[in-house]
């Protein structure tokens, strides 16, 4: 039974966060590039009533992940989060009166079946609750290492490739704040004084507001199809690293196993990249824009 809540918990965060992205993409496209990231971008979004629309779904989004993560694995509940851009297709079709195309199912279909091969074969354990001070004092930096290679790399290109590194980034930070999700959930269990007198709360404060300047920062790059499917990717691609390698959360390795673990890996990420060019799914940024403008 708990694991049926945790899979909803995570399916229905994926859907508020599509549609938080689709909002924010558009709010953020209509900043001046200047502002990208910097902190200031974010006060200005904070400004704009889509934006803030958006903003609204991802806190209802975060506290969703927040309970499934506390519940699950992250080797479960972050894939899970690449359901959003099913969940896309439809509101897509139904605001735009237009049917989905055949490429729309295909990559459907292999958003469906890559994840849903991935964790029955992967059979993810829940592994332990937090990681020691050693193994946080070396994913820490590493992580932030990686995020910074990419922005340095993402300051020297422009358009797609700016948004895509940007994309890239925000989705590696925010594979870090969800393991720092997990360890909050497990001392939020144990009481607030354990919460708030270890660091990994502030930690997941400051890489939150971080990794959110860096994906507004890429959804003003560019179009939507440039910087979702990256960002989409890229979170669940580094939490999977980051349960399987710090929290222990065991992955089937024996026989084919792995094989059959990358091949469905690599057939979810080529659905996400379908998807996410779909008409339907630009139809979305398009009713933003229009809502923006009232």
């Amino acid at each position: 039974m708990r694991g049926a809540v945790v899979v909803a918990s995570a399916l229905a965060s994926a859907f508020l966060y599509a549609v938080a992205a689709v909002a924010q993409q558009r709010a953020a496209r209509a900043q001046p590039i200047e502002y990208s990231l910097r902190v200031r971008l974010l006060l200005h979004l904070l400004q704009r009533r889509l934006w803030l629309a958006g903003l609204a779904c991802d806190v209802t989004a975060f506290l969703l992940q927040f309970y499934a993560l506390d519940h699950g694995a992250l080797v479960l509940v972050q894939p899970l989060l690449v359901s959003g851009l099913l969940f896309a297709l439809p509101l897509g079709a139904l605001i735009s009166g237009e049917r989905m195309r055949r490429a729309d199912w295909v990559g459907a279909g292999l958003v469906v079946v890559g994840l849903s091969v991935f964790l029955l074969v992967a059979q993810p354990d829940r592994g332990s609750a937090d990681a020691s001070p050693r193994i946080w004092l070396m994913l820490v930096p590493s992580v932030l290492v990686a995020v910074g290679i990419l922005i340095f790399a993402a300051q020297r290109s422009t358009d797609a490739r700016r948004a895509g590194l940007l994309a890239a980034a925000a989705g590696t930070m925010y594979g870090l704040t969800a393991a720092l999700t997990k360890a909050c959930a497990n001392l939020f269990d144990l009481g607030l004084k354990r919460l708030f007198t270890s660091w990994k709360p502030y930690a997941l404060a400051a890489g939150g507001v971080s990794g959110t300047v860096v994906d507004q920062s890429s959804y003003q790059a560019g179009p939507l199809n440039w910087s979702l499917p990256i960002l989409t990717v890229a979170d669940p691609v580094v939490s999977i690293a980051i349960g399987a390698f710090v929290f222990g959360e065991g992955i089937e390795i024996d026989g084919i196993a792995p094989l059959i673990e990358a091949l469905a890996l690599i057939a979810m990420v080529i659905g996400v990249f379908m998807l996410s060019s779909s008409p339907l799914v630009r139809s979305l940024d398009e009713e933003a824009a229009s809502e923006d403008r009232r």
